[in-house]
């Protein structure tokens, strides 16, 4: 699941997006509302946290042009104003939940869980294709008895790959979903974790395979 996340308290930022990233997300951070309406133009979030107070454009305004543009992605509202009123204000653009500042870790992982239920293609936190089950809870790949854990970016890999079986991949649809379309890393990370992810396949016998198709990208296969 990749996330965008905009808060203008760097502190607070990085605190959330390593607390998001241990728990499996991928994190896109920005730290004002005009950056906010450039990253939702440019790429696709499973969902949204938007802080209400923010330079250039304010949480709620960058609600209102998304839901004004018709992107319907789920949105979480994080502000320390906690007045009624601003909550219903919130929910009445278009926001999908509202969480008040200073709030626990546990509660905003729950609430995130609970906003990414609405998405009109529900995901399970267990995804099966061919004899594989992924877990996205604890980021583990199954096949009959057997089960081996993965690494965050190479799970979001494995998901994305489960999500469009047969669909060729190109490498840079991978690294603007897993890593970020402005993210620093090398296209190499592609191939390491696709080989990675091949020796985990192969350590479970999985009747599944990474095809690599050259020059385009790759694929998932269901060799049963």
């Amino acid at each position: 699941m990749r996330l965008l996340f905009a808060e203008d308290d760097r502190d607070i930022s990085k605190a959330v997006q390593t607390l998001l990233e241990r728990s499996g997300y991928s994190v896109d951070a920005v730290y004002n509302g005009q950056d906010a309406l450039d990253y939702i133009e440019q790429a696709d979030y499973d969902g949204v946290i938007l802080d209400w107070m923010m330079p250039k454009k304010t949480g709620i305004e960058v609600l209102a042009w998304m839901r004004g543009k018709g992107i319907s992605t789920p949105v979480l509202m994080l502000t320390a104003r906690d007045a009624i009123e601003d909550g219903v204000e919130g929910l009445d653009t278009g926001a999908d939940d509202y969480l008040p500042k200073p709030f626990a870790a546990s509660e905003l992982l729950a609430r995130i869980r609970a906003m990414l239920r609405r998405k009109v293609d529900y995901q399970h936190d267990v995804i099966k294709y061919a004899d594989i089950e992924l877990d996205k809870s604890a980021m583990t790949i199954t096949c009959g008895k057997k089960s081996v854990s993965l690494t965050n970016k190479a799970f979001q890999l494995m998901e994305m790959l489960v999500e469009h079986p047969g669909a060729v991949l190109s490498i840079s649809q991978i690294m603007e979903r897993v890593w970020g379309w402005d993210s620093d890393a090398e296209v190499n990370v592609v191939w390491v974790n696709i080989s990675f992810l091949r020796k985990k396949l192969s350590e479970l016998g999985a009747h599944v395979k990474i095809k690599a198709v050259r020059g385009v990208g790759y694929s998932l296969e269901n060799t049963l």
